[in-house]
């Protein structure tokens, strides 16, 4: 366990380095820079979800600038075309044959920008991507580079001309992530900092893409006890079934659990969150820390709970508070 420790801390030296080059930018937002960071160690693809202005897309374009690897931001519109996305076939009259020519799909980290705002069939042909990370351009199947990480952003204020993502396609984002408001000390941060006509600083690549595939080597070695293995499964079957657990307050109240996604994902992010904190062992803090981000979008609430105005986030805290800590 030793050894392992020294490994973990030389191998997450590199998580310092962008939150510092980060901070170069990005005042607050913590949170959201580590659930990022996550999703990158354990690579699995994010949604965003926060009103206008709270530095979503900024985050996003700066920690790609803060990894020596390609970046691709697409702009999602209700006339954008899956071949837009991924792709397509071009005729070339001299030679009188087909040539493929790649969309923006093809590129490490891909900000897929108000991905509501795009019809059903540009949805699913990002959400194949994602999920067996190649496409198919006419008869040609092209794997996708590695890393390859989504992280899209959607507006919940705006409902008008939007296509909201459905439950079984949001289940392949690993994390969705709320936004919140910045607090009164950072919001007058950012305005001294922000408020000129001149940008700030631009950022440089401090990590490179090798380092972030080896760190990803090094999640599966970080040790977690059975214990701990259980609790994460004990939640994800009180989402599903809480009689079980005598959770009877939320009894009637959740329409569907957790998938086995919900599972194998907490497991991940857990171990990134340990490796994070430059651990080699994963805590059931860590698995209640990633907990909400992890389960939100996973667990459909039925007529009634919503009818009561009552949250996913309740259901969640309502679990975390009885099953059993080890």
């Amino acid at each position: 366990m030793r050894a392992l420790t020294e490994r973990i801390q030389e191998n997450s030296h590199f998580i310092k380095d962008i939150y510092t080059e980060l901070d170069k930018v990005i005042i607050g937002q913590r949170v959201m820079i580590d659930r990022l960071l996550i999703g990158l160690l354990s690579d699995g693809h994010v949604l965003l979800e926060g009103v206008p202005g709270l530095a979503k897309t900024l985050t996003i374009s700066s920690l790609a600038k803060a990894i020596d690897t390609g970046f691709q931001r697409i702009q999602f519109t209700p006339d954008l075309l899956p071949a837009d996305l991924v792709g397509t076939l071009i005729f070339n009259q001299k030679t009188g044959e087909f040539t493929v020519r790649k969309g923006p799909v093809f590129s490490n980290i891909i900000l897929a920008d108000e991905i509501n705002r795009s019809p059903a069939k540009v949805q699913s042909a990002l959400l194949e991507a994602m999920q067996e990370r190649q496409v198919t351009i006419g008869e040609e199947t092209f794997l996708l580079d590695n890393p390859f990480l989504v992280l899209a952003t959607q507006n919940p204020v705006e409902q008008e001309g939007t296509y909201p993502l459905p439950e079984a396609q949001v289940d392949r984002f690993m994390m969705k992530i709320h936004i919140d408001y910045p607090t009164e000390e950072e919001e007058m941060a950012i305005m001294r900092r922000m408020a000129r006509t001149v940008r700030p600083q631009t950022l440089k690549p401090v990590v490179s893409p090798y380092t972030i595939l080896e760190a990803r080597k090094v999640l599966n070695e970080i040790y977690m006890d059975e214990k701990v293995e259980q609790y994460i499964v004990n939640i994800i079957m009180a989402t599903r079934y809480p009689e079980r657990f005598n959770i009877n307050k939320i009894v009637g109240l959740i329409d569907y659990g957790a998938s086995p996604r919900g599972t194998i994902y907490l497991n991940l992010a857990a171990r990134a969150h340990a490796f994070t904190q430059h651990r080699a062992y994963v805590t059931p803090e860590d698995i209640r820390a990633v907990a909400y981000d992890i389960l939100r979008h996973r667990i459909v609430l039925t007529y009634e709970a919503e009818a009561e105005e009552i949250k996913t986030e309740d259901i969640i805290n309502s679990i975390l508070k009885n099953i059993q800590v080890p």
